[in-house]
């Protein structure tokens, strides 16, 4: 039998490789072109450290000085030493360029594209044959604007269906994506795409959910709800959904259906215009409930333009809510690739 590990790097680079039974992370890491850092292979030295974010394992033998007790209570593992007994995320203290382990590279088809609003394009690419591709919920790839040579980043909207993948992405007038979308893609034009990338991903489930997305922020939500559909949620889940005027609220009938399937999730909407015609106007930190809050006791999960993500951190800390986790990607419009 294999496991699935993912290998996280801190420049954001995810790498995925194969574990036999039996076999270390090290190893198979380095049998698949990775080269994690250690020195001693024994157990001894330490320099492997990382962190186990999900998964089961077995720790193997090791000396204190390496690893101490307390530290692998809370998930820190020798890569030269685990060995998986499931699928695991594993975060490497080290960059991938470090490691030799650059995000992968492929090529897609673009296979369906629609204007859901006057701000709004939601297209999807379809891998070509013998193109591999795995992500955690809440990464993304930078993908290559075709003709333009321009790259731009954007967050999986859905899970991996039979080879195809969606995208939500705001339609900037003059943008080079949003310029090529909605005047001159045709469907089965080649998209070079590299990635997964961010360290922004659903982590295992294990306290309620808050997720707080603004715009097209909504997007890595939408993969995360995909894969609690598919696993089961047995938790509370709750999602502020906030844009800034009408136009921008799409995909609300995506919701409505993952709440009607979604056992414990709910969600609301709001609009920032004053003038909107909306029930719920203002921005998320006004629709925050406190039953959703659950005094601190859950995990938030946030993906927006930096000044919310920077009134939503100051809104917690004003009501004195300190969230037992609290993950978030900022982004802004038109954003070119990060660098790996």
């Amino acid at each position: 039998m294999t496991h699935t590990i993912a290998l996280s790097f801190e420049d954001g680079v995810t790498r995925f490789i194969a574990c036999g039974t039996g076999e270390t992370v090290a190893d198979a890491a380095y049998r698949s072109g990775i080269n994690v850092p250690f020195d001693c292979r024994d157990g001894a030295c330490g320099t492997c450290k990382s962190f186990c974010e999900a998964g089961s394992y077995d720790a193997g033998d090791y000396i204190e000085d390496a690893l101490a007790a307390d530290e692998a209570a809370q998930g820190y593992v020798l890569t030269c030493q685990m060995r998986p007994k499931s699928d695991c995320v594993v975060r490497i203290a080290a960059t991938s360029a470090m490691c030799k382990a650059a995000a992968g590279t492929f090529t897609a088809r673009l296979s369906r594209v629609e204007q859901l609003s006057a701000t709004a394009i939601r297209f999807a690419v379809k891998l070509e044959a013998g193109a591999q591709l795995s992500f955690l919920p809440g990464q993304y790839a930078n993908l290559a604007v075709p003709g333009g040579g321009e790259v731009r980043a954007y967050s999986f909207a859905s899970l991996l269906r039979e080879g195809e993948v969606e995208f939500l992405v705001r339609n900037i007038p003059g943008g080079r994506m949003s310029s090529y979308l909605s005047e001159r893609a045709r469907v089965g034009d080649a998209i070079a795409c590299s990635g997964p990338m961010g360290s922004f991903y659903l982590r295992p489930v294990t306290r309620p959910l808050l997720f707080l997305a603004g715009g097209t922020g909504l997007a890595p939500f939408l993969a995360m709800l995909e894969l609690l559909e598919r696993d089961g949620l047995g938790v509370p889940a709750h999602l502020v959904y906030g844009v800034t005027s009408d136009r921008d609220l799409v995909l609300v009938d995506r919701l409505e259906a993952f709440a009607a399937r979604l056992p414990g999730f709910s969600f609301v909407t709001c609009v920032g215009d004053a003038a909107s015609t909306h029930p719920r106007k203002g921005y998320v930190t006004h629709h925050l409930a406190p039953e959703h809050l659950h005094c601190g006791a859950v995990d938030t999960y946030l993906c927006g333009p930096p000044a919310m993500v920077d009134a939503v951190r100051q809104h917690l800390e004003a009501a004195g809510v300190v969230p037992a986790a609290f993950h978030y990607e900022k982004f802004a419009p038109g954003a070119q690739a990060k660098a790996a």
